[in-house]
């Protein structure tokens, strides 16, 4: 790939804490990870519970720091640029979402407030996303403590689809939606994908991963076990060998 908008060489990320079974860098959380991301790629990461998934993005918008290996962000060394500039251009979307005590007006306008943008670019860009989002009036003026998790996820979402990134990092963003709304926010990123944003989603739901995602990176014990185009992937198969694994993890963990 030419000029790849992200890439990472040999990562390995290494627990902090030491244990007994582990070497002397601490327990292996990732190990050897390489691959490179294009812009407006959209893949969808899967593996079993403990794969690594949610660690990799972490990596990625340098919540944590690589043990060992590169990243690189548009053929620069991430550890080089500003970690404000970074984190502006690369956003993750946690599982759990904080409105951190804002109604959801004002945590959707509240980053563009932080960037100096003028009232009525803010008003439109909140505007375009609450439609696009279907999300109801009534929710506008409500607070953290009075939305659903599901409601919650959707704000986070919507407002991390607001600030524009370059790079959109999500963390099982479907996990507390319901169905429906589910394949309607795999469209609308879909749509933002097109528009040349380059999404990273974890996700359990094959079924929306498989509607979605240009390529599919499959992680298992910390390593990439595939890094496939998704019009390659056996989804039946691939779905049939991961649920059978999760159910003999779950039995090996009582």
């Amino acid at each position: 790939m030419d000029n790849p908008k992200l890439k990472l060489e040999q990562v390995n990320l290494f627990a902090k804490l030491k244990t007994l079974k582990s070497n002397q860098q601490g327990y292996p959380i990732l190990q050897d990870i390489s691959f490179e991301v294009t812009k407006g790629e959209f893949i969808a990461i899967i593996g079993l519970t403990g794969a690594g998934k949610t660690s990799l993005l972490r990596l990625i918008n340098r919540l944590d720091e690589p043990s060992s290996g590169k990243i690189y962000l548009e053929n620069q060394e991430y550890r080089q640029i500003p970690i404000r500039e970074l984190r502006a251009n690369v956003t993750l979307v946690a599982q759990e979402a904080k409105l951190l005590g804002m109604t959801v007006t004002q945590a959707l306008a509240y980053p563009l407030v932080l960037r100096g943008l003028d009232k009525q670019t803010i008003g439109e860009r909140v505007s375009y996303w609450i439609e696009q989002l279907h999300i109801p009036n009534d929710w506008l003026g409500r607070t953290e403590v009075q939305l659903s998790a599901g409601q919650r996820q959707l704000i986070a979402l919507a407002r991390a689809l607001i600030i524009q990134p370059k790079i959109l990092l999500l963390d099982e963003p479907t996990s507390t939606l319901d169905i429906g709304t589910a394949e309607h926010l795999m469209q609308v990123l879909k749509l933002t994908q097109n528009h040349q944003t380059t999404i990273l989603m974890v996700n359990h739901q094959l079924e929306l991963a498989q509607m979605s995602c240009t390529r599919l990176l499959h992680l298992h014990q910390g390593r990439l076990l595939a890094n496939q185009k998704a019009v390659s992937v056996d989804w039946v198969n691939l779905r049939q060998n991961l649920t059978q694994a999760q159910t003999q993890v779950d039995e090996e963990w009582g």
